[in-house]
């Protein structure tokens, strides 16, 4: 089978592809809108004297916990802007917490997302939670370089006509 033959035969498989394999947005107008949430988390390492700066409020930058936490719902809300194919949705929902994990040592990023909408909120939630990770490092980047963004994950989602997702355990 030929490359050409290939995408023109799961391009109707592929709702982001159209017949000629080109990408696309994909039309959603027939949806019926129902509410969506998603649910995502990631990680953020550090040494444990940068965790100890960051928590006794000792970071160059000011408070690091606010400024992720406001950059992960901002960050949610801009998501269509960032990602060429993504649906612009109203959301009602966007929480984002920055959890201190000692034995990380760092913080564990979780961001809930929901909307009533004819899609889901998936990339909003994972977005939420890479900038979020992304504002950490820069506000903490003058106490530690090798900071790390790890393990960030769709946790659930619900609504929609696929229903729910909840990732086995591991």
């Amino acid at each position: 089978m030929t490359q050409e033959n290939y995408l023109s035969n799961s391009a109707a498989d592929l709702t982001h592809l159209d017949r000629q394999g080109q990408a696309q947005m994909v039309d959603v107008s027939e949806k019926v809108a129902t509410v969506r949430q998603a649910i995502a988390t990631g990680k953020v390492r550090m040494l444990p004297a940068t965790f100890a700066a960051i928590q006794a409020g000792n970071a160059p930058k000011g408070d690091v916990l606010a400024t992720a936490r406001l950059a992960g719902i901002m960050a949610a809300k801009q998501t269509a802007n960032l990602i060429p194919l993504c649906h612009p949705l109203p959301l009602q929902k966007v929480e984002v917490t920055v959890t201190p994990d000692p034995q990380l040592p760092g913080y564990e990023i979780q961001a809930i997302v929901k909307t009533k909408a004819e899609t889901g909120v998936e990339m909003e939630a994972l977005t939420a939670v890479s900038v979020a990770a992304l504002t950490l490092y820069d506000m903490a980047k003058a106490l530690e370089k090798s900071i790390q963004i790890a393990e960030i994950r769709l946790v659930s989602k619900t609504g929609g006509k696929s229903g729910a997702y909840f990732p086995p355990a591991k």
